[in-house]
């Protein structure tokens, strides 16, 4: 089955409705994954994106984070967050449509490395990959989409010369690699 699949962070669902009712209009794709809603679930706008034939699977908090899949069939099998891992933070949706997994991520800006945010990115990225080793064992088409706050190249960022000097690369685990496509 092909499937035309997509990606965008919107920060703030709120304010860019507009542009993605829009985009859906236009693109039609099969499946829109959205990263920093920063939406309460009670003000996720599942009736105006229906408008335009599209179902919502999401999982929110204000002001902040905040994933979403919005699809043209209903999604099964939905997962809103990572499995065993002990989290406040809105970051992961899955959902099942045919025989293909999607999942929605926005994976934390560690900041800098003597921040907390760094030490629970790091904690979080090995949970994520762990999960993502069962997800695919059971789900052999497995699509990831989202905002991997991870920028190991300038053209990965919209301003280099102002990270420069501050990224850092941390090898997890050897056996896995994270490979960002622009």
């Amino acid at each position: 089955m092909d499937m035309k699949l997509a990606t965008w962070n919107v920060n703030s669902l709120k304010v860019r409705l507009p542009q993605v009712i829009d985009w859906l209009d236009i693109n039609r794709p099969d499946v829109l994954c959205l990263q920093e809603t920063k939406l309460q679930d009670r003000n996720f706008p599942e009736k105006e994106i229906a408008a335009v034939g599209y179902q919502s699977v999401f999982i929110g908090q204000k002001t902040y984070n905040g994933v979403a899949i919005l699809s043209k069939q209903k999604g099964a099998e939905i997962i809103t967050a990572i499995p065993g891992f002990l989290d406040d933070q809105k970051r992961v949706v899955a959902a099942t449509y045919d025989d293909v997994r999607v999942i929605s991520i926005y994976v934390p800006n560690g900041d800098t490395v003597e921040s907390e945010k760094y030490i629970y990115k790091l904690k979080w990225l090995p949970a994520l990959s762990d999960w993502l080793q069962e997800e695919i064992k059971q789900y052999p088409k497995l699509a990831i989409l989202g905002d991997f706050n991870i920028a190991p190249e300038d053209r990965d960022v919209y301003d280099p010369q102002h990270w420069e000097g501050g990224c850092y690369a941390v090898n997890l685990k050897e056996q896995h690699s994270v490979n960002c496509c622009i």
